[in-house]
């Protein structure tokens, strides 16, 4: 009979100790905050906010995402809920171009775009006919020509954003090529110069400030943000999201680890 009340009574806490669990597990989920991030600079920024987030209730976790697609569309999916690794204009020609209604909420750094080579060492060197790779999505693209035009290499229509065929003077004869961001770096052995963002520069070990033959000014629009659902924007977790990467101890980290290769701007 003992055995049999033990076994009755354990019977009867095992309902309580999995409804226990259970409810711990959804109070963990709405706590988590889970971000898209490209590896360097976004995620490394993020590692640093984790500690800050901790503080204010929420844990981070962080999806790291190589491409410029895939993290916008799992945003835009709920996969994730938010994402971190783009400028506002490109959100804004994805949203046109894809049907999707993303946002952000801050502003947080700016990557100036630089030009990069393993063949010359001053601009003034291109020759005629040189060989020259720039990214491929259009607002990237368009700010690359316009860093070249800059530099008095060719000369563009003046409009918003630049495509190859706004290109109304090129005394060289440079023969541009558009590629995937990420592939900028590894061909830089293949052409005379790339146009490289600074995230992907920095994977490559690539110093913007010291090995960059010139760079986009720092008066630049195309701040990274923050990018979020508009159905989730105004969410606790998001505020404090977004409270803790326009925070005095993220600024401080950024100026410290990149020394001026990536700008603050809040």
């Amino acid at each position: 009979m003992k055995k049999l009340t033990i076994l009755l009574t354990s019977l009867l806490l095992v309902p309580s100790i999995f409804i226990g669990c259970s409810s711990n597990s959804k109070q963990s989920n709405k706590n988590t905050i889970k971000v898209g991030a490209s590896p360097v600079p976004h995620s490394e920024i993020l590692e640093e906010a984790k500690i800050l987030l901790e503080k204010e209730g929420y844990n981070l976790k962080i999806v790291e995402f190589t491409d410029y697609v895939t993290p916008n569309t799992a945003l835009a999916e709920k996969e994730i809920d938010a994402n971190f690794f783009q400028h506002s204009a490109y959100l804004e020609k994805f949203n046109k171009e894809r049907g999707t209604d993303l946002t952000f909420t801050s502003k947080i750094h700016l990557e100036p775009l630089g030009i990069y080579s393993k063949k010359i060492k001053d601009i003034s060197l291109i020759k005629d006919g040189a060989d020259i790779a720039i990214p491929n999505d259009p607002t990237n693209s368009s700010r690359a020509l316009k860093l070249l035009e800059s530099k008095s290499l060719i000369k563009i229509k003046d409009v918003e954003l630049a495509t190859i065929n706004d290109i109304i003077e090129n005394p060289k004869n440079l023969k541009l090529q558009e590629l995937e961001a990420p592939q900028l770096p590894r061909v830089l052995d293949d052409v005379t110069i790339a146009v490289i963002n600074t995230n992907y520069a920095l994977e490559a070990n690539l110093n913007p400030l010291t090995d960059a033959l010139a760079i986009e000014s720092k008066e630049s629009p195309y701040a990274n943000i923050l990018a979020v659902r508009e159905d989730n924007k105004d969410s606790e977790a998001i505020k404090a999201l977004s409270k803790v990467l326009t925070s005095p101890e993220i600024k401080r980290f950024i100026e410290d680890k990149y020394k001026g290769s990536i700008i603050p701007t809040f």
